[in-house]
């Protein structure tokens, strides 16, 4: 789900009283967590004066917010919790979101960590080679055009953070979904699919970290289910779309 409104609230605290805000907001955020219409929050501290804070909460939308969060039985306590810094507050607004967003380099694509195209041109080689010679899966694939490996690299490489060039040779989401139409892939099938893609990933040596693949694996299962419902007979095509973009998820820390 994306949130469609960004409510920052400033505060300036003075400082003798900010472990009795930091306290008191810990307690509050319970109320948060709880609430559904709450997507996620954070409260962050000034380093150059520690006398502010800016408190970030995404709502599914300003009137979820305000109709919904502030009508719940939830609010009064989050309200009797920060009540005693309501005359703190500097600013308290809701703001939505531009298109003006990206990820830095700081943190690696997938695409770049599995490593690049050669990667996955390797991958899609060892993968139809399986397929074609899989009693299951062969007859789905039985009249394969020569560039359709090449086709999917591209693919699985700009889905995984690589460049557009998908886009900009083959077109949208659109155009890979109407691949699928008329198929009719079991889920027998699917899982087959799933499974020979894993082993491809070991012969073309993608990475075997469990973030990496966690996250390879997340895109796989997505994408195959979407493949059996457009290749079903009840299938509505899609409005055209981008290319989806996949990136790391979120693993839990490990401990030995």
């Amino acid at each position: 789900m994306t949130a469609s409104t960004v409510e920052y609230i400033r505060y300036r605290i003075p400082e003798e009283q900010s472990a009795e805000f930091l306290a008191a907001y810990t307690r509050a955020a319970v109320h948060l967590a709880a609430a559904p219409q709450c997507v996620d929050y954070e409260l962050a501290r000034c380093e150059e004066d520690f006398e502010h804070f800016i408190l970030r909460i995404t709502w599914t939308s300003t009137e979820d917010h305000i109709e919904g969060f502030r009508n719940s039985e939830l609010f009064p306590g989050f309200l009797a919790e920060i009540r005693p810094f309501i005359g703190d507050i500097e600013e308290m607004r809701h703001y939505k979101p531009t298109t003006v967003r990206g990820a830095g380099a700081s943190v690696p694509t997938l695409y770049s960590w599995a490593g690049g195209a050669e990667a996955f041109t390797r991958l899609t080689e060892s993968f139809y080679g399986k397929v074609l010679k899989d009693d299951l899966l062969a007859p789905l694939f039985a009249d394969l055009a020569p560039e359709h490996a090449v086709h999917v690299a591209l693919w699985l490489g700009e889905v995984f953070g690589g460049p557009p060039a998908y886009s900009e040779t083959q077109g949208g989401h659109g155009h890979m979904v109407a691949k699928h139409f008329g198929k009719n892939i079991t889920e027998v099938q699917r899982r087959r699919w799933v499974n020979l893609l894993q082993d491809a990933a070991d012969d073309a040596g993608l990475p075997t970290d469990a973030e990496f693949r966690s996250a390879f694996l997340a895109y796989v299962e997505w994408g195959t289910r979407l493949a059996v419902y457009f290749s079903g007979p009840d299938a509505t095509p899609p409005a055209e779309q981008s290319v989806p973009k996949w990136t790391w998820g979120a693993a839990p820390p490990y401990q030995p």
